[in-house]
């Protein structure tokens, strides 16, 4: 009876201090954990406010599809959020961007990705010509949004060019028609006006685009010249320069013997030259592939008159990139994803 009550008399001795130590311990661990969840989430209410989402998004708890907080006022954007070009100049030589365009998978990213190398470029006029019977909605959507000067044209091509399959014949042309075009639109909206200074361009949509080249063609006086990557089966193909300056050929392993051996992206003509000389277009009948610079060229220029740029053709600032095919074969006949949704 003795032993039990002395254990009893111990046991009430050490239970109030085991208490007391217990609750010593866990009471600082307890209140960092309480004041860094506190911390944390007037964080994650700051973020969400200065970012405009909800406090629920930052978590993960939503993807694609987007709930309203509870008692949080839905976020409108009404405004385009591309940023815009840099302001017109008056003083500023303007640049006209001819590109030919075809509806394709990969049309809008193509356009999408030249539209933002365009949105850098000062005193831009972009001369969008479709491949089409009709002006599309994707393509007017897309140059509404960009935020660029545009002019917006459709011609459609013979049934002979279109690019139906993985490619055209190689002795058919293709762009002509549509260039062409853009070469009237100029020529008309300039014919009882007093041209601008500035420079025509050929910008084809599959291309990349240095930001230098713009600046280096700006204040092209007849005709510039300059390399081509990724052209004619070689790293690049380039005019060849003298000594003095002056272009004396051309680096190139494709038929060298035209007249003008340069690509479609390798050279810009001053606009009061394409103005003066309006017989000077575009051949489609007897214009072999390859050939459609020359009998645009020959028309305005000799190779005297051939301006080189880019360090005497020392620098390639273009690239003939090709976007890759995509492979659709998952889609079926009737389309696996949704065919209204625009890609």
């Amino acid at each position: 009876m003795l032993r039990r009550r002395n254990l009893l008399t111990t046991f009430l001795i050490v239970l109030p201090w085991a208490l007391l130590l217990t609750l010593w311990h866990q009471y600082p661990a307890t209140r960092y954990l309480i004041l860094l969840r506190k911390e944390t989430d007037e964080n994650a209410t700051a973020k969400a406010r200065f970012n405009g989402t909800s406090p629920l998004r930052e978590e993960g708890l939503l993807s694609c599809s987007w709930q309203q907080a509870s008692g949080v006022a839905p976020k409108v954007i009404q405004n385009y959020v591309y940023s815009r070009p840099p302001p017109w100049s008056d003083t500023l030589p303007t640049i006209f961007v001819i590109t030919p365009t075809y509806t394709r998978p990969v049309q809008k990213a193509e356009l999408t990705r030249l539209a933002n190398t365009f949105l850098h470029v000062q005193n831009l006029h972009w001369v969008v010509v479709e491949d089409s019977p009709r002006r599309t909605n994707l393509v007017s959507n897309l140059l509404e949004k960009a935020g660029l000067n545009f002019t917006h044209l459709n011609v459609e091509s013979p049934q002979s060019l279109k690019m139906n399959g993985p490619s055209i014949p190689s002795h058919k042309p293709r762009g002509t028609l549509q260039r062409n075009l853009g070469l009237h639109w100029l020529r008309d909206s300039f014919n009882n006006t007093q041209p601008p200074e500035g420079v025509v361009y050929f910008a084809d949509d599959d291309n990349t685009y240095s930001l230098e080249l713009f600046e280096e063609m700006r204040y092209t006086r007849r005709v510039s010249v300059w390399p081509v990557a990724f052209a004619g089966g070689l790293r690049y193909e380039s005019p060849i320069v003298s000594p003095a300056g002056k272009v004396v050929g051309w680096k190139v392993i494709f038929d060298r013997n035209r007249p003008f051996a340069v690509d479609m992206a390798g050279f810009a003509v001053s606009i009061r030259l394409i103005l003066e000389r309006p017989q000077a277009t575009f051949k489609l009948e007897g214009v072999k592939a390859g050939y459609q610079e020359s009998s645009l060229l020959k028309d305005l220029v000799t190779m005297d008159g051939l301006e080189p740029r880019a360090a005497n053709c020392t620098k390639v600032l273009v690239w003939h990139t090709r976007t890759e095919r995509p492979t659709l074969a998952n889609e079926g006949k009737h389309g696996f994803s949704d065919l209204r949704m625009e890609v």
